[in-house]
């Protein structure tokens, strides 16, 4: 937490855009990178992130300061982003999209290894196969190490809840992972084959 948060904040809650627009600094970022991966797409992600601003300064009154900051505002792009998946009814990223799981570094430097971009794909892909709601908790626990406690209170739902869906949803990936190294496995092989065949 960035040690002028707590002015910023009780700034913002009286109305003072500039200290809110602080807040907007301190956070575009783990905001942004959240709606990526909940979305797959930057320029959803872009209007996201705008939107869950728009609707954390519409709300900052009722902001319960017991709470972390980043834990509220980011529940509340990880709502609106469940609620984008829900309208549109369609998979996250499909294999002919930009296959990027992290979102595109803002910084300039060097470009990521043809292999890093293979597994990002990947796990992205994966992430398109559970629900909108298991896609924000795992995105919660292990991009933003968010405790059960948080992510439960940041989705609306138990404890008990959270850890069941997180259960099924690491049974999902280890499914479909296991199954794509298998395919993958299968695919080189047969090129191998090819390629040590008398008839080429």
């Amino acid at each position: 937490m960035n040690e002028h948060e707590p002015d910023w904040l009780a700034k913002a809650i009286r109305g003072d855009q500039e200290a809110f627009s602080n807040l907007v600094q301190a956070y575009q970022t783990p905001v942004f990178n959240l709606c990526y991966r909940m979305l797959g797409d930057p320029y959803e992600a872009e209007d996201a992130a705008q939107e869950a601003f728009l609707r954390a300064y519409q709300n900052l009154r009722r902001y319960d300061s017991q709470r972390p900051f980043s834990t509220w505002l980011l529940s509340i792009a990880a709502h609106y982003c469940i609620d984008q998946i829900r309208k549109r009814r369609l998979k996250l990223l499909s294999l002919d999209d930009d296959p990027l799981v992290d979102p595109p570094d803002r910084l300039p430097g060097p470009e990521p290894s043809l292999s890093q971009r293979e597994e990002q794909r990947r796990v992205q892909e994966l992430l398109g196969q559970v629900s909108p709601q298991d896609r924000a908790a795992l995105i919660m626990l292990y991009w933003y190490d968010m405790s059960y406690e948080e992510i439960a209170e940041s989705l609306s739902m138990t404890v008990s809840a959270v850890k069941s869906r997180l259960h099924r949803a690491r049974q999902v990936l280890a499914q479909g992972w296991m199954d794509q190294e298998a395919k993958a496995y299968a695919q080189e092989r047969t090129r191998n084959e090819r390629a040590h065949s008398p008839a080429f």
